[in-house]
């Protein structure tokens, strides 16, 4: 299994808990924005934007939000400043790499959170560039393990251009490159395959071997920590941190 496996896996289990938490829509909002902002804001030719709208629509969130969030994403808010996209990077316990992307409308108070965070938890805000290296972009599509017959779900995948497909205990993770990410969605989805869930993230070209379960249980408490700050879209790490030890 992957790393970007193990923390897909760490991140379903505590899902139900995150989903709880009251940041939902304001997350969402906030992905619709960047998409919104970086392909324009008509769903039919931005391929990003419609994959954050479909998970919009699953969480059930409303169409005025859905709206105003493309609308500040390509600066179309009447007196509202366009926000922009600030990738912060950094350090937590034992080393591992970690980057926050964020969308802001103020540069200095996103930057001042991030920080404040990464000290609380015994981490450290790096320079623009100390860590970004460490990652890719890759496209990860999900689709749920149970009643498909893998087999064909990873030919129609690797016919569809997918680099990786991983079994794991719930789901089957789909990897690909970030240009044929939307061919390999479209070609599992005209295998007859539902997908589970399909995005762009960073995924570690290596990962930091993570043993110890009081340093796991520190970075996973940072990692939520800056998941829950207002301007964060998403955070990745290199950590690899096997699910049994943060499962409580």
């Amino acid at each position: 299994m992957s790393g970007h496996s193990k923390w897909s896996t760490i991140k379903r289990k505590k899902g139900a808990a995150d989903a709880k938490r009251g940041a939902v829509f304001t997350k969402l909002a906030n992905e619709i924005s960047i998409a919104a902002r970086e392909g324009g804001g008509d769903p039919a030719s931005n391929f990003s934007l419609r994959l954050v709208m479909d998970r919009a629509r699953g969480a059930n969130m409303p169409n005025a939000n859905v709206d105003r969030a493309i609308k500040r994403g390509t600066g179309d808010l009447i007196g509202e400043k366009a926000p922009e996209s600030v990738t912060y990077e950094g350090y937590g316990p034992g080393g591992v790499a970690i980057l926050v992307d964020t969308l802001t409308d103020n540069r200095n108070r996103t930057a001042s959170d991030v920080r404040s965070t990464f000290i609380k938890r015994n981490g450290s805000l790096g320079e623009a560039g100390s860590v970004g290296y460490l990652f890719d972009t890759k496209g990860i599509i999900t689709v749920t393990h149970a009643d498909i017959d893998e087999d064909s779900l990873m030919m129609a995948a690797i016919d569809a251009g997918a680099t990786e497909v991983s079994p794991e205990s719930d789901v089957v993770e789909i990897e690909t490159d970030r240009n044929s990410f939307a061919k390999v969605k479209q070609g599992v989805e005209a295998a007859g395959f539902t997908v589970a869930s399909a995005e762009l993230a960073k995924v570690p070209k290596s990962e930091i071997p993570v043993t110890d379960k009081s340093q796991a249980e520190s970075i996973v408490k940072l990692i939520d920590d800056l998941e829950n700050l207002t301007d964060t879209v998403s955070v990745s790490t290199n950590a690899d941190i096997e699910p049994e030890l943060v499962s409580g």
